[in-house]
């Protein structure tokens, strides 16, 4: 396993469109899957008032996090975005978001938007095993 620097996590952050927000509610964690583009070098989403909206809102910490395989090399990772979530309200960052190439796939309409400012972003990179490593009563080990 390698860790990944943080511009490593940018880059691969910027080549997806789905990820999952972590919250917490009530002391009990949440996750919703959403799309999101990355905007100098933030985390930006678009929601409908509600669970996801106020929990993400609260002032607590949430958690992204994005994950992917290359198939060809055979290496799989996994970013994760530690930070705070923002509603955005004035007038000047309502019309850049909606500027930004994002689309929810969902037809339900998301008028609000909201950024995650990161304190921490991490990221990993792996060698992905088949089953048969797992079958292997040696644990795939000579």
């Amino acid at each position: 396993m390698a860790e990944l620097r943080s511009d490593e996590c940018l880059e691969l952050l910027e080549r997806q469109q789905v990820g999952r927000l972590a919250v917490s509610m009530s002391n009990l964690p949440d996750i919703f899957p959403i799309n999101y583009v990355v905007d100098r070098g933030r985390v930006v989403f678009r929601t409908a008032e509600g669970t996801k909206l106020a929990a993400a809102v609260l002032g607590r910490g949430v958690a992204f996090e994005v994950d992917g395989v290359d198939e060809a090399s055979g290496e799989a990772w996994s970013v994760i975005v530690k930070g705070y979530a923002v509603e955005l309200q004035r007038m000047h960052e309502q019309f850049a978001a909606a500027g930004l190439p994002l689309f929810p796939w969902h037809a339900a309409p998301k008028q609000r938007y909201v950024r995650i400012d990161p304190v921490q972003m991490t990221g990993r990179r792996f060698t992905v095993v088949g089953p048969e490593w797992w079958s292997d009563p040696r644990g795939g080990r000579p």
